[in-house]
């Protein structure tokens, strides 16, 4: 087998591969053998039809065909090892050249352009040292957390004042398009300064008091009108404040199962002293990534580039018609760094000889699943189903690599002090145990598998 490559830019190539004839004929001889199973040639039994008789009867261009469906993905993947290329996207083939007889001395030929992942040379990191913050819990971290939990507890009590952020709201509203009411809901609970309804809402509502009304211009983000702008009218029902529990023992009875406030502070501030050890741990995965692109110029493939950003941006419910530069622009910088990770732990896995067993893949896409709720089997069927298996495989692969490569250097915090990180990275040649939005950051491929399974027995569900 010939192959040729051409750079067409940093991170894209066309291979040209042209098959002997020596290669290309076990391929002709299977498809021949698989056509012998599915037809009927009198005299000879099904499935035991000389491969000159099936040229004879079906013609060697179906032949040929068959035996090019299946042999030109396992050529291109040998051409790609061969080459030493890492394919990081689906390759659009072009056949050019097909033998037309058995006695055809032409070669098999065909083009694959396909993006790649660039050659990078990522540093050493024997002896490698890297800082990371020390992580400090504050008396605001702990009361931060004791309100959260006092919030739980809290009642809503009505005021007769002008609505202010933090308070909860029955509102009605009514979407005027062209003078008609295209869409109105009444009665409708809404805690303000929590922008999770429609833009302009939260500013049309502050200062309100109950029985009050206004006017705005916003965008229906859902239904029949869905982005088409409209005249909103909100009329205030009620106002209602959070009125939460005094910060005492009688508190501490109720929330908790300690005695004292004193205790209850005591166990908060060992959660918070446990959530900044995650996340020193979280920092020093960040900086240890940030050290292996240090200095390195790493292009990114244009067209993954651009399908990331459309899936970003549809996501946050934009377009890139309707997206704004700024959105653009934070999508299209959060995509490329995603894309220089993702080329650096590939590249940190090939270089550490990482092996990913079948062992591995069943049993992250098996905690995924349970993050879902999903059954394992049904699910891994699934992945499997939708292409996404060789996602999953890859996404086991830079976990792994990543975290043989953090065990393989030094952590130390601003005081120089060594950080025990193995609770986090785990034992040599296994995978350690992430937290649930690591877990869910890592195997992306297969939670949008899962979302998209739980809309649709939703959906089923609802009919």
């Amino acid at each position: 087998m010939k192959i040729s490559v051409r750079n067409l830019e940093p991170t894209k190539v066309r291979l040209t591969i042209t098959v002997d004839k020596d290669e290309f004929d076990p391929y002709l001889d299977a498809a021949r053998k698989d056509i012998a199973k599915q037809v009927n040639v009198p005299g000879f039994r099904k499935g035991h039809v000389p491969g000159r008789i099936i040229d004879q009867r079906v013609g060697f261009a179906s032949v040929a065909g068959e035996a090019v469906n299946s042999g030109v993905p396992e050529l291109y993947s040998k051409a790609l090892a061969q080459k030493e290329l890492h394919a990081m996207a689906q390759p659009e083939i072009d056949v050019k050249e097909v033998p037309e007889s058995a006695q055809d001395d032409t070669k098999l030929k065909f083009t694959a352009e396909v993006e790649v992942r660039p050659q990078i040379e990522l540093p050493d990191i024997a002896g490698m040292e890297i800082e990371v913050a020390k992580p400090e819990v504050t008396d605001e971290d702990v009361t931060k957390r004791l309100d959260n939990l006092r919030q739980r507890f809290g009642t809503l009590i009505s005021v007769d004042r002008p609505a202010k952020k933090g308070d909860f709201v029955s509102i009605d509203l009514d979407a005027v398009i062209d003078g008609e009411s295209a869409d109105s809901q009444q009665g409708v609970s809404y805690e303000l300064g929590s922008e999770t309804m429609l833009d302009g809402l939260d500013e049309a509502l502050d200062g309100l008091s109950s029985g009050e009304e206004t006017t705005f211009e916003g965008t229906l983000e859902a239904g029949e009108h869905e982005g088409e702008k409209a005249q909103i009218k909100v009329k205030v029902n009620s106002v209602k404040a959070e009125e939460l529990p005094e910060l005492d023992d009688d508190f501490a009875q109720q929330a908790s199962e300690f005695e004292t406030l004193e205790e209850l502070k005591a166990d908060v501030r060992k959660q918070c002293e446990q959530d900044a050890e995650g996340r020193q741990a979280t920092d020093a995965r960040d900086a240890f990534i940030a050290k292996l692109k240090e200095g390195l110029e790493i292009p990114v493939p244009k067209g993954i580039k651009e399908s990331m950003i459309a899936d970003q941006l549809k996501n946050a419910g934009k377009d890139a018609k309707s997206a704004s530069k700024e959105e653009k622009a934070e999508a299209e910088e959060t995509v490329e760094k995603e894309l220089r990770d993702q080329i650096v732990l590939d590249t940190l896995a090939d270089k550490l000889e990482v092996k990913v067993s079948q062992a591995d893949v069943t049993n992250f896409l098996a905690s995924i699943a349970q993050q879902y709720g999903m059954d394992p089997s049904a699910f891994i069927n699934a992945i499997v189903q939708n292409g996404q298996l060789g996602s999953a495989v890859q996404e086991v692969g830079r976990s792994k690599g990543m975290l043989a490569g953090m065990r393989a250097v030094t952590f130390k915090d601003s005081d120089g002090k060594v950080l025990d990180l193995s609770q986090f990275l785990g034992e040599d040649e296994s995978v350690a145990e992430e937290d649930e939005s690591e877990s869910v950051q890592a195997a992306s491929a297969a939670a949008a598998v899962a979302d998209e399974l739980t809309q649709a027995a939703a959906a089923e569900g609802n009919e």
